[in-house]
């Protein structure tokens, strides 16, 4: 299935089309960004610091997850933080460029949606985008947030197509990008769709997020929202996941991979 599989919106009337601009829809959202990891597999190389703020070509990694939310427009974004948290609120402040920033602390762990559920009083508007930062995906977010309105279901999933889906698990997907189930880790090596770690939701999806306890979005909420309906959007661009030495040690030449293909040009 390619990228061309998805509606382009091209039926949309040239009267409506100006308001799901990329830019109009950014606007209104907030980013989330998921930044509480203990980040344990990392410590051989980065110990005395989160990893989101593990330093990669000369800046800290967030940075670039920051320029990514900024040049679509999007311009609120909520940190769940966690683990040496006061690190990151002191590396950031309260903007970034044209981004408000505000921060959400866990005491305790409470994993990637009980995270999001904590921080869900400090997220404005009809939509978050949810991101992890400690990996980087090159992709739009604003198309992500156009096509999520466009096609109006309750969430949105960034995948990307891999030779050897074993260590993740798949996202399975209809011709028109309906997601119809999610496969777990398995043993043998086989080609598959994955998560990018990029989710647009409506706000009702956070709502149905329990309280107080340790949550999944992608053990437990997405497979339960299945049949709510959830969008898969196939991206193509480039993926870094800085959470173990190998990714880390990868992660400039996959930025420098999204720099030459026009990502940061705003910075």
């Amino acid at each position: 299935m390619s990228r061309e599989d998805v509606h382009d919106g091209s039926d949309v009337t040239e009267d409506v089309r100006p308001i799901l601009s990329a830019g109009a829809s950014a606007a209104k959202a907030t980013a989330a960004v998921l930044a509480g990891g203990l980040g344990s597999r990392l410590r051989a190389v980065v110990s005395d610091r989160p990893k989101v703020l593990a330093t990669v070509c000369g800046r800290p990694f967030v940075q670039f997850v920051l320029d990514q939310i900024c040049d679509a427009g999007i311009r609120r974004a909520v940190f769940c933080t966690g683990y040496l948290g006061d690190q990151v609120v002191a590396a950031i402040g309260s903007s970034y460029r044209d981004v408000i920033v505000s921060f959400s602390h866990e005491d305790t762990p409470l994993d990637t949606a009980g995270a999001l559920k904590k921080a869900s009083p400090m997220i404005a508007g009809d939509a978050v985008i949810v991101l992890n930062g400690d990996s980087y995906c090159d992709v739009d977010l604003g198309s992500v947030l156009r096509e999520h309105r466009l096609r109006n279901f309750p969430g949105t999933l960034v995948v990307r197509h891999v030779e050897d889906s074993s260590r993740y698990g798949c996202v399975e997907f209809s011709d028109d990008c309906v997601i119809t189930g999610f496969h777990e880790k398995r043993t043998e090596r086989t080609p598959g769709w994955i998560s990018a770690g990029v989710y647009c939701l409506k706000r009702e999806l956070l709502e149905a997020i329990p309280s107080g306890r340790r949550v999944s979005l992608e053990r437990e909420m997405f497979p339960s929202w299945v049949d709510l309906g959830l969008l898969a959007y196939p991206s193509s661009g480039g993926f870094i996941d800085i959470g173990t030495p190998e990714g880390y040690s990868r992660a400039p030449d996959v930025l420098g991979e999204a720099r030459a293909h026009g990502a940061f040009s705003k910075e």
